[in-house]
């Protein structure tokens, strides 16, 4: 339902109540606004009773306004711009403290994601990753970020990671050519979806690699094509992403992999022990005295 829900709506008008068909009007103009308020605010900024937004949410067929209201959020995280973000992040926050609000929210989205998490297909993916003979990675824009520290522990483990980091779409082709199966591939997106990725996903499962998805959402572009499916709850905070709960599950994954190539782990960095020490890479703290 939830591509589909701006289109419900309008289907569905001429059956409304007037109450209800302002509620409708509303949401349909200002869809980016109403799918953050409560169901008693949305009442009042319509001039209808919060009962009136509960029935209102029923008569579209969901068990509730917090399953209508998800439904919404989930559309519009895909579809928002910058600038859009940042005025509905206006909304959210008001004059409450932003550290704490911002914080709170992305404790919350870990609590969630813990919920939510499917331990058989995170231990599958564990498995996959530490059986592959070559690793790949991508994720574009703020999701880069994400890649990039998956890529540096990984790397602790395996031979062959690769990092596919380019911004032309011919030269992610060149640098996942030679996937083959036995390998894996790990593409990390969240709103707004990188169609990049997502065609990169397609590529190699059409070669035969393992797919392993990191997504907000089983209704993202992304979960077409993959083998295996990690969710992570994602929320924007302004025009930023917050990608607290995704680093934290990545965590895990990185963690997990390392258990079972412990080997390789160890000796890698008993190699890198020896080298950072004899090259200086790091600053030696004195000891204070008393």
């Amino acid at each position: 339902m939830t591509n589909d829900i701006l289109s419900l709506i309008q289907d569905n008008m001429s059956g409304f109540s007037k109450g209800q068909k302002q509620i409708a009007n509303y949401i349909l103009s200002s869809y980016d606004k109403a799918a953050f308020m409560t169901a008693s605010r949305l009442g009042k900024t319509v001039n209808v009773s919060e009962s009136t937004v509960v029935r209102f949410a029923a008569e579209l067929g969901f068990d509730g306004y917090p399953s209508m209201q998800k439904t919404l959020q989930e559309m519009i995280r895909s579809k928002l711009t910058s600038i859009q973000r940042i005025e509905v992040s206006k909304d959210r926050i008001g004059n409450h403290d932003v550290m704490s609000m911002v914080m709170q929210s992305d404790i919350e989205k870990i609590r969630m994601t813990l919920e939510d998490t499917d331990q058989q297909s995170f231990t599958q993916a564990v498995r996959k990753l530490a059986n592959a003979s070559r690793v790949y990675i991508m994720g574009v824009r703020s999701a880069g970020a994400l890649a990039d520290f998956l890529s540096y522990y990984l790397r602790f483990m395996f031979d062959n990671v690769t990092r596919v980091d380019t911004n032309a779409m011919s030269e992610v082709f060149e640098q996942v050519m030679r996937v083959h199966e036995g390998d894996v591939f790990i593409g990390l997106s969240f709103p707004r979806y990188s169609r990049r990725t997502v065609k990169a996903m397609k590529y190699v499962k059409d070669q035969g690699a393992t797919v392993i998805a990191i997504t907000d959402s089983r209704t993202a572009p992304l979960t077409e094509y993959a083998d295996i499916t990690l969710l992570a709850k994602s929320d924007m905070a302004s025009f930023v992403d917050s990608l607290v709960a995704p680093l934290s599950l990545v965590n895990a994954l990185i963690v997990a992999v390392s258990r079972i190539r412990s080997e390789q782990l160890e000796t890698t960095l008993s190699e890198l022990e020896r080298i950072w020490s004899e090259y200086d890479e790091y600053e030696k703290t004195a000891e204070k005295s008393e």
